[in-house]
């Protein structure tokens, strides 16, 4: 089931513990360091750029190049991105020499594949004996976790992959960041994200200087090197009353047992139509939708991107049967979960 442990914070010590695993011997001696990105189909093409641009243009600062990369596929064939366009790698994963790389990155996106890949696990757990630092772009991060490389460790994903990520890999510290570095292993949750991510690994590597000198060029608005703030999320909206937030709280930590409206009002210490008068307000519906759109907002990603039962998917999102969370699927996305299932990925 769901990791709810809280997301550790950002300090400066765990700042400081980080520059330890990201600094790199080549960096110190002149030597490119050598990243991998590895593209599955749909990735995104936004993210991607945005990780590379900045380190192509940490390369145009230098006398010499900071950094070399590799575009890969696991077979070595070209790759469809989510923009519908055809990306020729430079080689295959399965037959690449680890040891000529010092960092690879999975690049996913909101459409990639999700399911178990054997062969692509397999790799990148012999990446991970290599000790190259891993990281995912978007839902990249995700298919680190299913090869059990993000087991302890901190990392952040897209928020349509939540769901999955946490109901599939428990031992996975799950952060509501943009971005996160955690020892050997870096993630960022979106196309956004991407570069600012990558402005934080060149920073660890090459100092503020040369990430100073990349925002000039890329006209970069606001770069911090620590995430600061989660992404956003309804129940974390400062805008909103506090006693909403804690409902709306209350409500996304108590998904396999749904609470009633009358429990929800007590625990907040409000009445049941108090309650109803701020969903109107803020939230524009009532609390029973609300709840029952959270729900079965979950299970569908459950659906899609897991391979667990309707059976199970049924309990797990708080419904009496399947029968009836059938019926509230098929109202709410029109089509029954196993007609969504079958045609997941296509």
């Amino acid at each position: 089931m769901p990791n709810t442990s809280r997301p550790r914070t950002f300090d400066s010590r765990f700042k400081r513990s980080n520059q330890a695993y990201l600094k790199h011997e080549h960096a110190a001696t002149g030597q490119a360091i050598r990243i991998g990105f590895v593209l599955r189909e749909h990735f995104s093409m936004m993210a991607f750029t945005g990780a590379v641009d900045a380190i192509v243009t940490a390369n145009l600062l230098s006398s010499t190049p900071l950094y070399r990369f590799r575009t890969l596929s696991l077979d070595g064939s070209a790759i469809r991105s989510d923009l519908g366009i055809e990306i020729s790698v430079d080689d295959a994963l399965k037959s690449q020499n680890l040891s000529e790389l010092d960092m690879l990155f999975v690049c996913g996106g909101l459409r990639t594949d999700l399911q178990p890949d054997q062969p692509l696990q397999d790799r990148l757990r012999e990446a991970a004996q290599h000790g190259l630092v891993l990281g995912g772009l978007w839902n990249g991060s995700y298919l680190l976790a299913q090869a059990g490389l993000m087991d302890g460790f901190e990392c952040t994903v897209h928020p349509e992959s939540r769901d999955g990520l946490q109901e599939t890999c428990p031992r996975v510290t799950l952060s509501s960041h943009p971005f996160v570095i955690d020892r050997e292993r870096v993630s960022c949750a979106g196309a956004s994200s991407a570069l600012d991510m990558m402005l934080a690994v060149i920073r660890q590597h090459y100092g503020n200087e040369v990430v100073r000198g990349i925002e000039e060029i890329l006209s970069c608005d606001k770069i911090g090197e620590i995430p600061e703030r989660p992404m956003p999320c309804t129940a974390n909206d400062p805008t909103l009353p506090e006693p909403l937030q804690a409902v709306l709280q209350l409500m996304e930590a108590n998904i396999e047992e749904p609470l009633g409206m009358e429990e929800l009002a007590g625990l907040v210490k409000l009445s049941r139509r108090q309650v109803e008068r701020l969903f109107h307000r803020y939230v524009e519906s009532t609390p029973s939708k609300y709840y029952l759109e959270l729900r079965i907002t979950r299970a569908r990603r459950l659906l899609l991107q897991t391979n667990e039962t309707i059976a199970a998917i049924t309990v797990a999102c708080g419904f009496v049967s399947t029968t009836h969370f059938s019926h509230c699927y098929r109202d709410y996305f029109g089509q029954s979960p196993s007609q969504a299932r079958q045609n997941r990925g296509r």
